[in-house]
């Protein structure tokens, strides 16, 4: 049987950076539709950009054929320029012999791809593409919810 094929839309926000922030996820299978976000009391925007793309990930049941949009171009170009295997290549490290940032979840979103094929796409943020400003604000509303989760892998202020 062919895999299913899934639309995902993930965009992350965060009220100063670090600051409260939250996550907006998207997919889309056939008719059906699954709209996915929290809030983080103190997070950055780019751990929210990729926590949104691993939980709409996490989300899937089986594995499938993802067409995978967000906003962030560290996210995407991370995973179509070869950033994110240079990293692991040199132990986790960039280019600059830096520890890279977000280890904790680039190694989760690396585990919830492994079931998927997945195609990556950039969409320039608040230019009216309906999923991705659904997305942006499901992100906003929950930054700036009530009962906020601990983002345990975001760095000591």
């Amino acid at each position: 049987m062919p895999a299913k094929s899934v639309t995902i839309y993930s965009d992350g926000a965060c009220l100063g950076n670090p600051g409260p922030g939250g996550y907006g996820t998207v997919l889309l299978f056939g008719t059906h539709r699954k709209e996915l976000s929290a809030g983080f009391r103190r997070t950055t925007n780019n751990r929210m950009e990729l926590l949104g793309a691993i939980v709409g990930l996490e989300a899937l049941k089986q594995p499938c054929k993802v067409d995978m949009w967000s906003d962030s171009q560290y996210l995407v170009h991370a995973l179509t320029k070869g950033w994110l295997d240079g990293w692991q290549k040199r132990g986790w490290r960039t280019a600059s012999k830096e520890p890279v940032k977000n280890q904790d979840l680039w190694q989760r979103l690396l585990r919830a791809m492994e079931p998927h094929t997945i195609e990556w796409h950039w969409v320039r943020g608040h230019t009216g593409n309906v999923e991705n400003e659904r997305c942006d604000e499901l992100a906003v509303a929950a930054a700036n919810g009530s009962d906020l989760l601990e983002d345990e892998g975001c760095p000591a202020e």
